[in-house]
C-alpha cells in the first residue's frame, strides 16, 4: 500500500511548500516572506499607536497638529524634514506621527484657534517628588491631563482656554512657562492618576501663576 507524505504548508498563504524547501522554512516564496514582514510591521505600528492613544486625551489625538522632534528638540515632519509651528502643511495626524521613525518622539503644535493651553513647570520634580513651589501651582489649578517632560524633571499641565501671549518666568528655583500658540510641546508620559481629559483653565489663572 502506497502512502502519501503530506507536505508542510506556508505559514502565510497555506500553500504547500516547495519540494526542495529547507525543513525549517516558513514561507513558500520570497514574496510571501516579504508580505509577512510588512504585515508584522503594520501590526506592530498599530499596536504602538493604540497604546500611545490610550495615554493621550482624544482632544489632542483627534487634531492633525502632530510633529516629530529631533535630539535638539527641533520639530520635524514625519519624513524627517524640518517642520514649522506656523505651517500646518508640515504637521500630521496622530497615527502618522506615532508610527513615523524620524527623530525621537512626538509633539503637539499649539494654535490659538484650538484654545489649548500648556502650563510648563520646568525642573519641578526631583527624585520622583514634586517640589513644593510646583505642587503649590498644581494645587491651585483644576485637575487636568498632566505629563512628565522629556527630561523627567518637568511637568506639563494641559488645559482648554487661552492666554493673551506666551509667558515665561524664571525666579530662583521657580521656572514657569505658559503657552497657547505657535509653539509645539513634546508629549511625554502621563502622570498616573491625572485625568485623561483637559480641564478648563480658570479665567486669569495664567496671570496669577506668574
Amino acid at each position: 500500500m502506497r502512502t502519501t507524505v503530506k507536505r508542510p504548508t506556508c505559514t502565510r498563504c497555506s500553500e504547500p511548500m516547495p519540494l526542495l524547501a529547507r525543513p525549517d522554512a516558513q514561507f513558500c516564496s520570497l514574496a510571501c516572506k516579504q508580505a509577512a514582514y510588512r504585515e508584522r510591521r503594520r501590526a506592530e505600528s498599530e499596536r504602538v499607536t493604540s497604546e500611545q492613544a490610550a495615554r493621550v486625551p482624544v482632544e489632542l489625538t483627534s487634531r492633525p497638529r502632530w510633529v516629530r522632534y529631533s535630539s535638539r528638540k527641533v520639530p520635524l515632519r514625519t519624513d524627517g524634514r524640518f517642520a514649522s509651528t506656523t505651517d500646518p502643511s508640515s504637521w500630521s495626524d496622530f497615527a502618522s506621527a506615532v508610527s513615523a521613525t524620524a527623530g525621537e518622539g512626538v509633539g503637539f503644535v499649539l494654535t490659538a484657534s484650538d484654545r489649548i493651553v500648556v502650563v510648563d513647570l520646568d525642573h519641578a520634580v526631583t527624585d520622583g517628588r514634586v517640589l513644593p513651589w510646583a505642587q503649590a501651582i498644581v494645587d491651585q489649578l483644576p485637575a487636568t491631563y498632566t505629563e512628565r517632560g522629556r527630561s523627567g524633571t518637568g511637568l506639563h499641565l494641559w488645559f482648554r482656554g487661552s492666554v493673551p501671549s506666551g509667558r515665561r518666568v524664571r525666579r530662583g528655583e521657580v521656572a514657569v512657562e505658559v503657552y497657547s500658540d505657535r509653539r509645539y510641546m513634546i508629549v511625554g508620559d502621563r502622570v498616573g492618576g491625572t485625568p485623561l481629559e483637559l480641564a478648563e483653565l480658570p479665567e486669569g489663572a495664567a496671570e496669577t501663576l506668574l
